[in-house]
């Protein structure tokens, strides 16, 4: 039973993470990224998006040789395994489309970091104290948010490039809880011009 507990919030994420995915593949392909009026679109895709495309690819050819294979040697097992090719293919480009269609978001009073498909951050400008370009890396390949010490990194291919300092500690609404810190660390394509736009909109402390 304690199993089935620990593994219930587990195939949930995942069946919602499958949903969005597929979400942002629609959004992709209908041209509606999410972005509602008032917000700035921020991009992230273009340091994760030629790996995601190689993987695709690879998926692609790999779908039709395996299927060329087993039509002639085993038929039994190419439906399944055509099956499970194709969603393989679906699932990478559902990652890629969410990417494209789900930038940050700077409005102003917050920006949104967001990574993927599910994972959005908010953090409100008010708070900020100061923006500069400096690189971090999150443990493991596949991890889009970690928390260490004081430092929230939400990253694309386990990397960030722009770091948020905040007035002082914050919390943040993660998808599984909140934290509170002193700095969030991001990834966007044009550090300098994004840190050059939030220093613009971060509201300003007022003198005494």
């Amino acid at each position: 039973m304690t199993v089935v507990r620990r593994a219930a919030p587990l195939l949930k994420d995942a069946v919602l993470l499958e949903l969005a995915l597929y979400k942002a593949l629609l959004r992709w392909l209908l041209r509606r990224p999410d972005v509602p009026a008032g917000s700035t679109p921020v991009g992230y895709s273009r340091l994760a998006g030629p790996m995601i495309w190689l993987w695709i690819f690879g998926s692609a050819v790999e779908v039709v040789v395996l299927d060329v294979v087993l039509h002639r040697w085993l038929p039994w097992l190419r439906m399944p395994l055509l099956v499970v090719g194709i969603w393989g293919l679906l699932w990478m480009l559902g990652l890629l489309a969410s990417y494209r269609v789900r930038p940050h978001l700077l409005t102003d009073t917050v920006l949104r970091v967001r990574n993927g498909g599910r994972t959005e951050v908010v953090v409100p400008l008010e708070a900020v104290e100061s923006v500069r370009t400096v690189e971090h890396e999150l443990p493991g390949v596949i991890k889009a948010v970690h928390v260490e010490d004081d430092l929230l990194l939400v990253g694309v291919s386990s990397r960030t490039n722009l770091e948020l300092t905040m007035r002082e500690p914050t919390a943040l609404r993660l998808p599984h809880g909140t934290v509170t810190v002193s700095r969030v660390g991001l990834w966007v394509d044009e550090p300098r011009e994004v840190a050059a736009r939030l220093r613009v909109r971060r509201p300003q402390t007022p003198r005494r």
